[in-house]
């Protein structure tokens, strides 16, 4: 492909065989320029193969940027080491929503907006009895979040703005709630109402672990280490759950339709259950004595066996949001007390690969999800209700990616293509002559 840029465009030529196409190179802010072959098929006759679309830009958004080379992950522009450090999950959620951080009236008619919508329907409580008491607490959150469209006729409109942003608020004020009714649910412990003096985390803690036997007290230290895990997942760029979304969005589905998706696609252990599996690893661990074992095994080629937690997809330097997370780990950690012999296997761990030369060399560093499930065992979560905790704090990511995707006037709905690989046309046969 070769590249030229006029004085307002650019453009790159693809050659194909003995053909040659011109197409736009369009440029952002930040980050990669785009080829737009959006019109190759009709000019050339051909398709791109992208599995996993790695390669492909598959929307325009002003909403999230990643630099995985240098560790940088921006919501709206703004560091999310600043946001983490300096602000409060809802200033998040409204900065992801309007794409500017709120001024003080602002931040507090918000706050309320979202704090007037956070009980459901009363219907509700009866929707969960259907389930299981074991069932996956995953397996609750697709079905209710789906059940709201159900219960919530007034916002599933996606032509009136209006609609569109009360759908928006109700799904970030319900999802704490939804979340903790599905955890009471799975424990056999009566659901607990939300409580309108409690800030957003902290409301969400007591929802969880309050029982009416007896008054629960919020642990400022926890409930700040919960907001500020909302806050790292908020949202992060074009991923799998994220493009489900969109795409189950680009058909007109409703709102609360197209995040059930997005749920769904995240309880994949490939996305949202990767702290779950590195608590897991750390089980087969098992002991801190075991460690030099495992992390040989690690490094051997042969061996199967890999360290999850380490390193991410994106990320080649250290994921931005480890550091923070880091840091509320071991506030955690010295706040309860808690004396586990996965936690111990846990910072040995990590004090080993943050010295080991080869996980230096290969920039392996703890990632996010290392830090966060061994946080979340801390505070009392079981693993089961982790990726139910990374949905409650994506779903406003999906609601911006969604609400953008749905004000943007040159959305179309998603037709991916195919590399066919199968049989040519055959003709039917009568089955008594089939042999």
């Amino acid at each position: 492909m070769d590249a030229k840029s006029g004085a307002n465009t650019k453009t790159g030529t693809l050659t194909i065989g003995s053909e040659s196409c011109t197409f736009p190179i369009h440029q952002g802010t930040i980050g990669p320029d785009v080829l737009d072959i959006s019109k190759l098929y009709s000019k050339a006759g051909i398709f791109t193969y992208d599995p996993g679309f790695t390669s492909t830009a598959s929307c325009e958004s002003k909403i999230t940027y990643i630099d995985g080379d240098e560790g940088v992950l921006l919501y709206r522009g703004y560091p999310i080491e600043q946001l983490a450090e300096h602000g409060d999950f809802l200033e998040t959620c409204y900065l992801l929503l309007y794409g500017e951080l709120p001024t003080a009236a602002e931040k507090k008619d918000f706050d309320l907006r979202v704090t007037r919508h956070t009980m459901v329907h009363e219907q509700m409580a009866r929707f969960y009895q259907g389930f299981r008491r074991d069932a996956h607490p995953m397996a609750v959150m697709v079905g209710c979040v789906g059940a709201l469209s159900a219960f919530y006729h007034d916002s599933i409109d996606i032509s009136d703005p209006h609609q569109r942003m009360v759908a928006s608020i109700r799904m970030i004020a319900k999802m704490p709630t939804i979340a903790a009714m599905a955890y009471k649910y799975t424990i056999g412990q009566p659901f607990i109402y939300p409580k309108n003096e409690l800030d957003y985390s902290a409301n969400f803690l007591r929802m969880c672990f309050a029982v009416p036997a007896e008054e629960y007290k919020v642990n400022p230290v926890l409930a700040r280490a919960m907001d500020r895990i909302f806050i790292l997942h908020a949202d992060h760029e074009q991923n799998a759950s994220t493009s489900t979304v969109r795409l189950a969005g680009s058909s007109g589905a409703n709102p609360f339709a197209c995040i059930a998706a997005g749920i769904a696609c995240l309880w994949g252990p490939a996305h949202g259950g990767a702290n779950e599996a590195a608590l897991k690893m750390l089980s087969e661990i098992g002991k801190p004595e075991r460690i030099p074992e495992f992390v040989r095994r690690a490094k051997d080629p042969n061996d199967s066996f890999r360290l999850m937690g380490f390193g991410h997809r994106v990320y080649k330097n250290y994921d931005p949001r480890a550091k923070i997370m880091q840091t509320t780990c071991h506030k955690v950690l010295a706040e309860t007390g808690v004396n586990d012999d996965l936690l111990e296997v846990a910072m040995e761990l990590e004090r080993v690969a943050l010295h080991d030369e080869y996980f230096i060399e290969k920039k392996l560093y703890p990632n996010i999800d290392f830090y966060s499930g061994i946080t979340l065992k801390a505070m009392g979560f079981p693993t089961s209700m982790f990726t139910v905790l990374f949905a409650l704090a994506r779903t406003v990511g999906w609601i911006a990616q969604w609400k953008e995707m749905i004000e943007d006037p040159s959305q179309k709905i998603g037709r991916p293509r195919q590399l066919y690989t199968g049989a040519t046309r055959r003709e039917y046969t009568d089955i008594a002559r089939r042999v």
